[in-house]
């Protein structure tokens, strides 16, 4: 069963393209069989959360989490390792952060 934190390999059809590719995401949340997942990229220049190999990745990445998006289950290829409690935390203290920034 697959929950908060888990990253897993899903694949996408980008906006630009109709092209599918698989990518890695972290999962945020499940509701009633679809799951919001965070980005991953291996492109560490860019903005976001710091993943490395000790973490449990094959090399250091960025969860992005201004890329947010929602897939079903069926899109997810799977699973590739979870992330622990203090990398959780991080993620989700970002993401509210995140969510207080926006104006109502």
């Amino acid at each position: 069963m697959l929950k908060s934190g888990d990253v897993v390999l899903v694949n996408l059809q980008f906006t630009d393209t109709f092209e599918i590719k698989k990518r890695p995401a972290v999962i945020l949340f499940e509701e009633l069989g679809n799951f919001v997942v965070a980005g991953i990229t291996s492109n560490t220049e860019m903005e976001g959360i710091l993943l490395t190999k000790k973490d449990g990745a094959i090399k250091d990445s960025i969860i992005k989490l201004n890329y947010i998006f929602t897939i079903s289950k069926a899109m997810i290829e799977k699973h590739l390792f979870s992330l622990n409690e203090e990398k959780k935390t991080v993620v989700f203290n970002e993401l509210i952060k995140k969510i207080n920034q926006l104006k109502i």
